[in-house]
């Protein structure tokens, strides 16, 4: 590909190296960005959910858990920009697929945001 054509398309830095991929491979990688976009909208909700219903949850636990799950939706919303950004840096250049940057740290996140909901609803 030209640098022409790789300008044309954002972002440039992904876009102006290498050779064009198989369309597939390009195509899974956009189906998993939406993933890691939907997970992050799904935390964002459970977030918001926390604070805007009358969850009967200790107050402090209840704003603690909504913050970190509206945290992890950030680091989710991250984890799909830059890991596809990754992913197709790596399929246009040939080289080894990138592991996952994010998806331990959501891991912990998440089970300690339900053990956060769960001792709020024992106190």
């Amino acid at each position: 590909m030209s640098d022409e054509q790789g300008r044309k398309r954002f972002p440039p830095r992904v876009y102006s190296m290498g050779d064009e991929p198989d369309p597939r491979f390009s195509l899974a990688n956009e189906r998993t960005f939406l993933a890691w976009t939907r997970t992050a909208l799904a935390l964002f909700a459970t977030g918001v959910a926390l604070e805007a219903l009358a969850v009967p949850i200790n107050p402090v636990l209840r704003l603690v858990a909504a913050s970190l799950f509206v945290g992890l939706g950030l680091l989710a919303t991250a984890q799909a920009w830059f890991g596809w950004a990754r992913t197709e840096q790596s399929l246009r250049q040939g080289r080894a697929l990138p592991g996952p940057m994010t998806g331990p740290v959501l891991s912990v996140g998440i089970a300690i945001g339900v053990v956060l909901i769960g001792a709020g609803l024992l106190w």
